[in-house]
């Protein structure tokens, strides 16, 4: 998004920039970033770094796919991931967006979830399956704890879906679903 943002920003006068660090900014890569913002996520999350939660021992369970593990399937396979509207806060409550695509076709649905709740992400997940024209056959997730709970996992393999997730911190073996997190569903 810094591409389209830069420019924006800089017409209507909320940023001025020299051009060496108008490169670099068109120049940094999403690791950089992180990489550089690592000590602000800790400040904005109290100074506390994240533990491992009660939610691993489910993510261990749940087999990594990656970009390269997808070999053509038919349809009816999404790759899954929400889509935070909280602007550049993550404090409070604000409408999510449950995104899910079909890896063999595109088939996009965008669903709203008012929390990043479990039993909303089922919900949202059984709506889905009535607009896609196919059967859900597996759902591939990140790792976020909205997916990777005691409701989520065990509803998915109730309905016989094929569950897995991406590895942590990875975006590219989620690259379909990343994709369409843009303005369309972010709108």
């Amino acid at each position: 998004m810094i591409p389209t943002l830069l420019p924006a920003l800089e017409q209507h006068g909320r940023l001025k920039l020299g051009q060496a660090d108008r490169d670099g900014v068109l120049a940094i890569s999403a690791a950089t970033i992180d990489r550089l913002l690592g000590d602000v996520k800790i400040a904005a999350s109290g100074g506390k770094r994240r533990r491992a939660g009660f939610y691993s021992a489910i993510r261990r369970e749940v087999p990594i796919r990656t970009f390269n593990d997808w070999n053509s399937p038919p349809p009816g396979f999404c790759e899954v991931d929400m889509v935070a509207h909280g602007g550049t806060s993550v404090a409070g409550s604000f409408i999510q967006t449950l995104t899910m695509v079909d890896v063999a076709t595109g088939w996009t649905e965008c669903l709203p979830l008012v929390t990043r709740d479990g039993s909303l992400v089922v919900e949202a997940m059984k709506h889905a399956q009535s607009l896609f024209p196919w059967l859900l056959r597996g759902v591939d997730f990140d790792n976020d704890s909205a997916f990777m709970n005691d409701v989520v996992v065990p509803w998915c393999r109730q309905q016989k879906l094929e569950v897995t997730r991406s590895r942590a911190y990875k975006k590219n073996d989620q690259a379909f679903v990343e994709q369409k997190n843009g303005p369309s569903c972010a709108a």
